[in-house]
């Protein structure tokens, strides 16, 4: 009986909250989600993850109606909980969904300024809703790129920078230095580094004492409406060089990349495709690709060009070694086009990749395009590591019949971001199969410690496995101080 009057309370509640925050936005820019009296109601991720029960979307158009719509919140008792999105483009681990039922959605897509650039001191300050293209094209002429990564050019720069995502150039955590965050009780606050309006002050991303920059990377302890973006310099020439290897010699390869990034031979993150990843994304071929960036002036392009040459020819392991402009098939190589276009912070050809992998461009991905799944892990940069996670793929395939595209992201001399990509048909059976093997590689992959760094939200639950007692404890105890009402809803990380 309790709960029948808590649950009524709670819908008088929540009627008077929505009534309030259309006051606020707009009836546009609430879309009041009943899909119980609504038969044919059906919203669709391109994962084909369960969708969760979303109440409503709300888009606020500036940022004090974000501030406004978590004080109302605070004023009404509803049990639900605001889940926040920036374009909701986080293909692969969810798209828009969230990782909890009982929420209502926060679409921050019209906040959607470059509130400044300057590229003399190499920073931007842009809100959710600016795209990497958008971000990109700002930058056009300048002295300036950003670091872009290889997916859409329509996908937000901050919602995957807090996401921890990967740029061609760097990590994209990297690039962060300062956050405007909206607190659970709807404060406005700033953290990390911002500039000074009146004093040419450098770059400090830690500031003074702890830092509280990353507590609200992969968190739901506040709303993020803006953040202040490193610029990379502009190279004044690059080239990509194409490196083509068999299986059998995939260890004595990856250990020779490993040596060229270790004495700092390569600019950026060196990336190798298997070939069902060259397939998937438009190229063909039967070996593993690498593909590999040299930056900076001409003379140092130049002499970096010819000792990774004659180093890879001496070694014996690489069947092709060509390099970007030489060939007149160049122009039509999606995955070489992307990869150096993204180096040189131009996100432009991307929509090939994202055409290729879906069947269809951006704004249909989610709702016509064929499965497309992610599983994202860190493991070592060497060749042991590689294969060994080659095995438990291979042992995947045999239980599962899904065979996945992988990508080697090398972030450093010692780190992998390893991308493995689950391409299906969207039919019941094969997605069936496509879950399953999700499954497996998170539980698989988590056994022998190559744990993955970014989650989807049906697998929310294994942050939990990754955190030591007394660090879940403290995330409980930060979360409970800084929003205990529970105004923010979980999220895949907390």
């Amino acid at each position: 009986m309790t709960k029948k009057i808590k649950n009524f309370s709670d819908a008088i509640s929540f009627k008077k909250l929505l009534i309030e925050i259309e006051d606020l936005v707009g009836k546009d820019n609430l879309n009041l989600i009943e899909k119980e009296d609504d038969d044919s109601y059906q919203r669709r991720n391109v994962s084909l993850f369960k969708c969760r029960d979303i109440k409503a979307i709300i888009t606020p158009r500036f940022i004090k109606d974000v501030q406004e719509i978590i004080r109302i919140f605070n004023q009404n008792s509803t049990n639900i909980s605001l889940h926040a999105i920036s374009t909701g483009r986080n293909w692969g681990l969810g798209s828009a969904e969230p990782a909890t039922d009982n929420v209502v959605t926060l679409d921050l897509r019209k906040l959607s300024s470059i509130r400044n650039i300057n590229c003399e001191e190499g920073w931007a300050i842009i809100e959710p809703g600016v795209t990497q293209l958008k971000l990109s094209q700002s930058l056009d002429g300048s002295k300036r790129i950003f670091n872009i990564t290889a997916s859409s050019g329509h996908t937000s720069v901050l919602g995957n920078i807090l996401e921890r995502g990967v740029g061609l150039r760097r990590q994209r955590i990297e690039d962060l230095v300062g956050l405007e965050v909206i607190t659970p009780e709807g404060e406005l606050i700033r953290v990390g580094w911002w500039p000074h309006p009146s004093k040419n002050t450098a770059i400090n991303f830690l500031g003074h004492g702890p830092s509280l920059l990353h507590l609200f990377t992969q968190s739901n302890l506040g709303i993020v409406t803006a953040a202040v973006v490193k610029l990379l310099p502009r190279p004044e020439e690059q080239k990509v060089l194409r490196l083509r290897f068999r299986r059998d010699v995939l260890n004595q390869s990856i250990d020779l990349l490993r040596r060229w990034y270790a004495q700092e031979l390569i600019s950026g993150v060196l990336k190798i495709y298997d070939s069902v990843s060259t397939e998937s994304y438009g190229g063909s071929s039967d070996e593993h690709l690498v593909l590999l960036c040299i930056s900076g002036t001409s003379a140092k392009v130049n002499a970096l060009t010819n000792v990774i040459r004659s180093e890879a020819e001496e070694s014996g392991f690489f069947s092709s070694i060509s390099q970007s402009g030489q060939s007149s098939e160049d122009s039509s190589d999606f995955v070489l086009q992307v990869v150096e276009h993204a180096y040189a912070g131009d996100p432009s050809w991307n929509e090939h990749m994202l055409r290729a992998a879906t069947g269809k461009d951006a704004d249909q991905v989610d709702t016509e395009g064929g499965g497309w799944i992610f599983f994202l892990a860190f493991i070592p940069f060497n060749g042991k590591a590689v294969e060994d996670a080659l095995s438990i793929i291979e042992n995947i395939y045999h239980k599962t019949k899904i065979r996945v595209g992988i990508t080697v992201n090398a972030l450093s001399s010692d780190v992998i971001d390893l991308v493995i990509s689950i391409k299906f048909s969207p039919q019941p059976e094969e997605t069936s199969r496509a879950h399953k093997t999700l499954d497996l590689l998170y539980e698989l992959f988590s056994e022998i410690g190559f744990y993955p760094y970014r989650l989807d939200v049906d697998h929310s639950h294994y942050s939990n496995k990754f955190f030591s007692n007394s660090e879940y404890e403290m995330n409980k105890k930060i979360k409970a101080f800084l929003d205990p009402k529970s105004i923010i809803s979980p999220g895949r990380y907390a």
